[in-house]
């Protein structure tokens, strides 16, 4: 019987210059593994600039040696696994490499989309400027399932299950069907302005509409491997931004018919 490891959202931050101590975004912890649900804005690991803190700077201080066993974008909150052995970093290593890690992600897309188990399976490869590419000549095999959890009138929450693990696939590969992530401008996705659904919206004269997302709509949910004889099955609550965006558009962008 599978352990199921849920925590209260505790990597909410009230600016962006004011992190979260590590032990407070924290879900599970046991002798092997620390999972936590990374705040959105932190990068993984040291950035080619330098001078920022990132995740694994700060689990090295909460527990020397830790390794990260994957990594997220620095815009992509949630759920990341950090090995407290070398043991246990070697083996995540072997079963990420080999698919034994189940990963799903939650993404608001653009656009109304209705599918179940339904397979993106494009070739990817990487541009010049680091960015990722549908490649049908030169690409690497990558594939991501994904499945509607919830439609809106002009958006969809869905769930995204990468099979292969390649740079941006989620975001390319729902860009490339026409259903760019929320905020994604990178990837084509638009920031989204609660002027466009709520009736009768309207802005001071001295103040400029915010956005209801500011960054990629992109929340790592969900991690489900067996090791060390556990099933690990472990979630992570979205953080305040995306659950405050689902709540505006369930109140103004949600046909009642649907």
């Amino acid at each position: 019987m599978a352990l199921v490891f849920t925590s209260l959202n505790k990597c909410i931050f009230a600016a962006m210059t004011k992190l979260p101590q590590f032990k407070d975004i924290i879900i599970y912890e046991d002798d092997y593994f620390i999972f936590v649900n990374k705040p959105a804005h932190l990068s993984s690991l040291d950035e080619r600039s330098g001078g920022v803190v990132n995740l694994l700077q700060m689990a090295r201080k909460y527990l020397e040696d830790v390794q990260l066993c994957h990594r997220l974008d620095k815009e992509t909150s949630g759920v990341l696994l950090i090995a407290k052995t070398n043991e246990a970093f070697k083996l995540l290593a072997s079963m990420f490499e080999n698919r034994d890690v189940e990963k799903t992600y939650h993404a608001v897309v653009q656009g109304y989309l209705q599918v179940e188990n339904k397979s993106i399976l494009l070739p990817l490869s990487i541009t010049s400027k680091g960015l990722a590419k549908v490649d049908m000549k030169d690409g690497k095999k990558a594939e991501t399932i994904i499945t509607t959890l919830q439609v809106f009138n002009h958006h969809t929450l869905l769930a995204c299950n990468p099979v292969s693990g390649r740079l941006h696939q989620i975001r390319i590969h729902l860009a490339s069907q026409n259903f760019p992530i929320i905020s994604d401008e990178t990837y084509g996705g638009k920031k989204p302005y609660l002027s466009k659904f709520k009736r009768g919206f309207k802005t001071s004269k001295w103040e400029n509409e915010q956005p209801m997302m500011q960054r990629v709509a992109l929340h790592a949910y969900q991690l489900r491997f067996t090791a060390f004889g556990k099933n690990y099955d472990v979630i992570a609550p979205y953080p305040k931004d995306f659950e405050v965006f689902i709540k505006l558009l369930h109140k103004h962008d949600l046909d009642v018919n649907l």
